[in-house]
């Protein structure tokens, strides 16, 4: 209560209060150091038992636009959505052929998709070459999924920094596969990655089950849809920024053209209230 003893009092206060806070600051800054000591290069591990390097190239693939990706006993669809830089340039490629009997859609960076698909292309012309007949899916697959792995136990590389959804048709049937830049590698009946993908996920894990005996229209019906399910309030899917593929049974790999895709996009406006994309915030564009 004596006003000679409040000011030394208050002084004494501020000083327990910033010894108190220095270990949190001090065990923040530890944090980042420690943080910044394990992800300069992908093989080196974190006490945590990480690699940061291999999660920042995964957040790339999911910073990417979203690839839908779905399959019935005879066919295969890839469904996507492309972006372009400026109102002057074009949509970026999110689609590439492999094969007659094989493609792919891919999330993430565009640069390290055409490497793989480069790869990929010399693959199956020197299996045909060398067996005189397709290759098939699982294979390939695998052989991506082991060259990805190498990107990731050598210091002077980086992991690629793509996701792709491989749609193909062989011997046993339609395939789809989803390739990760740790080296892993997947099959699903349907799947979707990118940004924004939960919600088309949550579209074909409702639906899934009832695309096994599926023509290839239908298919691509549902693809459409789920890939709408990615788009924000203010976007609308059209002839430009959508991109849809098809293989199967009897069926060459190939790219719908504008006037195709007008035709699914249309069914879709009759089926789907306006507006009823999500509202979560457009992905980066990483091409």
């Amino acid at each position: 209560k004596d006003p000679a003893l409040r000011a030394p009092c208050d002084a004494i206060c501020v000083i327990l209060a910033a010894i108190h806070a220095r270990p949190v600051a001090t065990a923040a800054r530890q944090s980042e150091t420690n943080l910044s000591q394990y992800d300069t290069d992908c093989i080196t591990w974190s006490p945590q038992g990480r690699i940061f390097q291999i999660e920042y190239a995964m957040e790339a693939v999911k910073q990417g636009t979203p690839v839908v990706g779905l399959r019935s006993k005879d066919y295969a669809v890839l469904c996507c959505l492309k972006r372009a830089q400026s109102e002057l340039a074009s949509y970026q490629q999110k689609l590439f052929e492999i094969d007659e009997h094989m493609g792919m859609a891919i999330s993430g960076l565009t640069a390290d998709a055409r490497v793989l698909a480069n790869y990929m292309r010399s693959e199956c012309l020197s299996h045909k070459y060398i067996y005189d007949t397709p290759m098939t899916i699982g294979r390939l697959v695998a052989q991506i999924g082991d060259k990805s792995q190498q990107k990731t136990q050598r210091y002077s590389g980086r992991p690629y920094g793509v996701g792709l959804l491989l749609a193909g048709f062989d011997k046993n049937g339609a395939h789809i596969y989803e390739t990760c830049p740790s080296g892993n590698f997947f099959e699903y009946k349907a799947m979707a990655i990118g940004g924004r993908s939960q919600a088309a996920r949550t579209y074909l894990e409702k639906h899934f089950e009832s695309f096994t005996d599926l023509k290839s229209d239908d298919l691509i019906s549902h693809g459409v849809k789920a890939l709408n399910a990615c788009t924000a309030q203010d976007q609308e899917l059209n002839t430009k920024n959508t991109g849809i593929c098809v293989v199967g049974k009897d069926l060459q790999f190939r790219e719908l053209s504008e006037a195709e895709v007008q035709a699914y996009l249309d069914k879709l406006k009759e089926s789907v209230p306006a507006g009823a994309g999500g509202d979560e915030a457009v992905p980066m564009d990483t091409s």
